[in-house]
């Protein structure tokens, strides 16, 4: 079996589903391969904190395994909003982990990869709570960059990244409220798409969730298979409030379609800030912008001016502190107990004690200073580019430890987080499509992603562009130092 984990460890998910079709190894097989493949290099990167092996062996082997496009295929869970029935659900929180908190059933979003053919292997690391840009939460412990150990892999998405950068598994699934599918692909070197708000549900539990700013999807090595899984996942469910624009095709057709001579934006000022990204994130945006141009688009540097409108940051702290104190309430009602802002992370406590005091009003009127800021931000769009691109994060991957939960006074993390989600976090308000690449390692070799935003419900126009450069600058044969 290990021959086989070794050889199946850098196929993407389409190509282990097309194995499983062509009858050349069975959904067990692959599944026993991907269990090897994480005991082998988990200890080192701490990316999976439950492991579901025996369920994950029973699920390829029984006979009613849904004979979806991605049968068989090995697929992990982030340990947040998308649950699995009879699951553990930590969300790194230590008192659900002294709970041994679980859940009952699948939230519909995991109950549709099932139905694709997917089989949940296990659960991944994030911070406390997903609200930090880099995964070291004090219930389990960092989790490690592949491409350097010391490195962080980012956040909130960090052990999915690093799981998917490793070769344990093809693809991980995410969220994305700030930018945590998208800074860890970064990271690690992957393709993290943040689709459209409201492309996939999150249902039963919730119509909203952090408010507008919530996005579910995965993590994947390939453009190929983050379209498909689209097409998997997306669509409402019976209830949700709103749901975006259904595409024109499956966007698995979007692939090697021609984008024609796109409008391309790109700027590297970090938004409502006059210093540019770090020198490394600068020559990776630069880098794309070149080759953009030589394959055939119409590239200029942008101010994209709206960006920089500060209404969006100054709202922020009020919007998360907010929200931090609506998780204390409803986790606390959840236990059956009140859950007190001390039983959390010196960080998230300071927010949820700060929430408690946001009245109403001031709620809705955060809400609405985002819904003016973000038409201001559509015009760039409307008038200016069709696709914008940008660094993912001002800085290549942080240290492990410079953002650790008790290295600073919490009030200097809130300042380092609002660093880092300073280029991803206005799509999630205004609920664009966005998307990080691999295009660009900088002089130590660590991934520096560039990302490519599009007009509201314009995945399309990004995986046509995703996919052409992926074929201009393949980033297929890259391999971390820590591999499966």
């Amino acid at each position: 079996m290990t021959e086989v984990s070794d050889d199946l460890a850098w196929l993407d998910a389409t190509a282990q589903a097309e194995l499983v079709r062509r009858g050349e190894l069975t959904p067990v097989e692959l599944v026993e391969a991907a269990i090897k493949r994480i005991e082998r290099v988990n200890g080192e990167l701490n990316a999976v904190v439950t492991p579901l092996f025996e369920k994950a062996v029973a699920q390829a082997s029984a006979p009613e395994l849904p004979a979806g496009p991605f049968r068989g295929v090995p697929m992990l869970l982030k340990d947040m909003v998308c649950h699995s029935a009879g699951d553990p659900v930590y969300g790194a929180m230590r008192v659900l982990q002294d709970r041994n908190w679980v859940e009952q059933q699948d939230s519909h979003l995991a109950a549709r990869y099932r139905a694709a053919g997917f089989v949940f292997c296990g659960k991944t690391n994030l911070p406390e709570l997903a609200t930090s840009v880099t995964t070291e939460p004090l219930a389990h412990g960092p989790t490690r960059n592949p491409w350097d150990p010391s490195r962080s892999p980012g956040g909130s998405s960090g052990g999915s990244a690093a799981a998917v950068a490793a070769g344990m598994v093809p693809v991980a699934h995410g969220n994305d409220m700030a930018g945590s599918i998208r800074m860890p692909s970064s990271c690690c070197g992957l393709v993290g798409l943040k689709p459209t708000r409201a492309r996939t549900t999150l249902g039963p539990a919730h119509g909203e969730y952090w408010g507008p700013v919530t996005h579910e999807h995965v993590l994947t090595r390939s453009v190929r298979d983050t379209a498909a899984i689209l097409d998997a996942s997306r669509g409402a469910a019976p209830g949700d409030p709103y749901t975006a624009p259904p595409p024109a095709r499956p966007y698995r057709e979007e692939v090697g379609a021609d984008p024609g001579a796109l409008r391309i934006g790109f700027r590297t000022a970090i938004p409502g800030a006059a210093a540019a990204a770090h020198d490394d994130c600068v020559a990776a945006v630069t880098g794309a912008a070149r080759l953009l141009e030589s394959l055939g688009h119409h590239v200029e540097a942008t101010e994209a001016a709206a960006l920089d409108d500060p209404v969006m940051m100054e709202t922020l702290p009020t919007m998360f502190a907010a929200v931090l104190a609506w998780e204390i309430d409803r986790w606390s009602e959840l236990l059956g107990r009140r859950l007190e802002p001390a039983e959390l992370e010196p960080m998230n406590g300071m927010l949820a004690e700060v929430g408690r005091s946001v009245t109403a009003a001031q709620w809705m009127s955060g809400v609405q200073a985002w819904q003016r800021w973000s038409r201001g931000v559509a015009e760039i769009w409307e008038h200016e580019v069709d696709v914008l691109v940008t660094p993912t994060l001002p800085r290549p991957p942080l240290p492990l430890g410079e953002l650790a939960p008790t290295a600073k006074d919490p009030a200097e993390l809130v300042a380092g987080v609002s660093e880092g989600i300073a280029f991803t976090l206005p799509y999630n308000v205004t609920g664009q499509p966005a998307i990080s690449l691999p295009l660009h390692r900088n002089a130590d070799g660590l991934p520096i992603g560039v990302q490519l935003a599009a007009a509201y419900g314009r995945e399309d126009v990004l995986i046509r562009l995703a996919a052409q450069l992926e074929q201009a600058a393949p980033w297929s044969h890259a391999r971390p130092a820590v591999s499966a």
